[in-house]
């Protein structure tokens, strides 16, 4: 059988697995995987012929009062893995692949798969006319390969005066070291959630960011800045392979008219570029959307990359069965993008 897979239990072996891969970015690691283990079941599907592979990081849950399951993505840009370059991906392989993926979740009686691609690794990901490839608009990425001053030259006029204005301000930046940094963060970032009414799955706590700083297949940094004395805005920030993520963050509710967010996007570019990064990605609008907080992003940099969702269904009849039952747990979902990532 061409194919196995790996529980989250099996960490040594899942690390093995990500680590052969051509690109991975830190959604993929066992460690950002078993946070997500307390409510549902993380596995890797890896297709292996000849020495290569395909692999598929996924979340499987049980489709409430019956014998299905549904599988989704962890929270963030995941996807497929391969040792190969998906430019040069063989078309007999991939559908090699697609096939065997699907035999598999009929047997394992999973009626759908919901994954949400990665926009730096996924740009020529195409699974053919197995399930369908959604667009979901675009993110925003962040060179960092350019100098500060050229970066600079990309940001809308007013972000620059922004940005010179706080730092005159007495507005600064640092890295945060201790137990007190971490639970500054912690606190600003879940006021964030209470005041933008966000869902209770989002309201991550100081022992998660503890837990993500602790990880050693990825590095984590909290960044802060302060306006004197008081931490006025973070953000959560990793760091893996060539590419940083901002991958959370806030601002305190005392603080929003000065939007501290802009100068924290330009210290992670600085604090990216000392790390030897190639991307800093800020990632989208809400949902997807060209939205405010989209545009926000789009003030710092013209490179936007396309964002996909791939949808999956493994048993057709049974999911309209579902479907027409309107099955407490829908077979297919996505999680809402959070708007707090950037205010």
């Amino acid at each position: 059988m061409p194919y196995f897979t790996v529980d989250i239990a099996d960490q040594e072996h899942w690390n093995q697995v990500v680590q052969a891969a051509h690109a991975y970015d830190f959604y993929h690691t066992w460690y950002y995987h078993q946070l997500a283990a307390a409510h549902h079941h993380p596995f890797l599907f890896v297709f292996e012929k000849d020495g290569d592979f395909i692999a598929v990081p996924l979340l499987k849950r049980n489709i409430e009062d019956t014998v299905y399951f549904d599988c989704t993505s962890v929270y963030g840009y995941a996807g497929p893995l391969s040792n190969l370059d998906f430019r040069q991906l063989p078309d007999i392989f991939l559908q090699q692949f697609l096939q065997t993926f699907l035999r598999f979740l009929k047997k394992e009686k999973i009626v759908s798969v919901f994954m949400r691609l990665h926009p730096l690794i996924h740009q020529h990901f195409q699974p053919g006319q197995t399930g369908g490839l959604y667009d979901n608009g675009k993110t925003v990425v962040i060179d960092l390969t350019l100098p500060m001053a050229e970066q600079r030259q990309s940001y809308r006029k007013a972000f620059r005066s922004k940005i010179n204005q706080l730092r005159n301000k007495g507005y600064r930046v640092r890295k945060a070291t201790s137990e007190a940094d971490i639970a500054s963060f912690a606190a600003i970032y879940l006021q964030n959630m209470h005041r933008l009414g966000a869902h209770a799955d989002y309201h991550f706590n100081q022992q998660y960011f503890k837990q993500l700083l602790g990880a050693t297949s990825f590095q984590s940094n909290i960044l802060l800045a302060s306006y004197e004395g008081r931490d006025t805005a973070g953000v959560f920030t990793t760091c893996c392979n060539n590419m940083m993520q901002l991958h959370l963050a806030a601002t305190h509710n005392d603080f929003v008219q000065d939007s501290p967010m802009r100068l924290l996007v330009e210290e992670a570019s600085l604090f990216g570029q000392s790390m030897r990064m190639q991307y800093l990605h800020l990632g989208g609008g809400v949902g997807g959307q060209q939205d405010s907080l989209f545009n926000f992003k789009a003030g710092f940099s013209d490179h936007f990359l396309d964002f996909k969702t791939w949808r999956l269904i493994a048993d057709t009849a049974t999911y309209k069965a579902l479907t027409l039952k309107k099955a407490p747990t829908p077979v297919i979902t996505d999680l809402p993008f959070p708007v707090y990532r950037f205010l």
